[in-house]
């Protein structure tokens, strides 16, 4: 007998992968939890029936959301993550010495029990001790913050559900007063592709763009993720991906990373026309 995990892109298509065997099955307070072994993508981590981590491709989607800024400015001190518990994006942050400290809110402390346990590779940076665990609302947590942090990661689920509060006008303002002058704010934007998640990439693009003076787009292939076409917005108070970038300070610190490079850096803030249109749509409307 055959097993085979398939999850819903649109209305009309699918994306299916075989699987070995289910590892874990559990329901927090929040979510649906699984975790499956595929012969492809090695183990699979969903949350209410989406892929939102698997060991092969993962390393695309983490180095994009950390590397990307921390190019730009690697004085980069103080971090907050919100969201992240499959641990991925700290796993990369610990690897830069200059980082002080990592404040992680994530609300669901059963997914970082669980990728603890069944993705250790991925969560392998959670010992680090500079990194502080919040289990906690990250809306909430962010409204009391004020000129603290360089970077902000919004590293969420979609647009509904445990993540909903996390694209909304409120939460976006308040990252702004958290920031420092040179800080930076990046968030995953969901695929342009398919028109549901479309409009909520240009609804989270709108309701960043009120509130900071640089708001960019870029972009990476993400083979599991909805058309693998996967968007992440760059906003800043004055720094600029492209022309900020720091190129030979990134080169010099010798980080490896199998996907982010600083050639791509800047090849991925330049969007097919496609996608340049839809933003420029939410730009006429705003």
């Amino acid at each position: 007998m055959e097993l085979w995990y398939t999850e819903n892109h649109s209305k009309d298509v699918q994306f299916s992968m075989k699987v070995d065997r289910q590892l874990y099955s559990g329901k927090s307070h929040f979510q649906r939890i699984d975790v499956l072994e595929t012969p492809e993508f090695g183990r699979v981590l969903t949350l209410d029936g989406f892929i939102m981590v698997t060991e092969k491709d993962e390393f695309i989607y983490h180095d994009m959301i950390v590397h990307v800024p921390m190019a730009v400015n690697p004085d980069i001190r103080r971090v907050l993550l919100i969201g992240a518990g499959d641990g991925g994006a700290v796993r990369e942050l610990v690897r830069y010495p200059g980082i002080e400290q990592i404040d992680m809110v994530e609300i669901d402390q059963m997914v970082v029990d669980v990728c603890k346990s069944y993705l250790p590779k991925v969560a392998s940076g959670f010992g680090d001790p500079r990194l502080h665990l919040h289990f906690e609302d990250g809306l909430r947590y962010v409204r009391f913050q004020e000129n603290r942090y360089d970077l902000i990661i919004v590293d969420s689920t979609d647009p509904f559900g445990p993540g909903e509060g996390l694209f909304t006008k409120e939460f976006y303002g308040n990252c702004y007063k958290a920031l420092t002058e040179k800080g930076i704010l990046v968030n995953q934007h969901e695929s342009p592709f398919y028109a549901q998640d479309a409009q909520a990439m240009q609804r989270a693009h709108s309701r960043i763009r009120a509130f900071f003076p640089v708001s960019r787009v870029y972009q990476a292939h993400i083979p599991t993720y909805p058309s693998g076409h996967w968007l992440f917005g760059f906003a800043s108070k004055g720094l600029d991906p492209v022309k900020d970038l720091q190129a030979q300070r990134w080169n010099s610190l010798g980080l490896y990373t199998r996907y982010y490079n600083t050639e791509l850096h800047q090849g991925a803030f330049a969007l097919p026309t496609y996608v340049k249109e839809l933003l420029e749509q939410v730009q006429r409307e705003g």
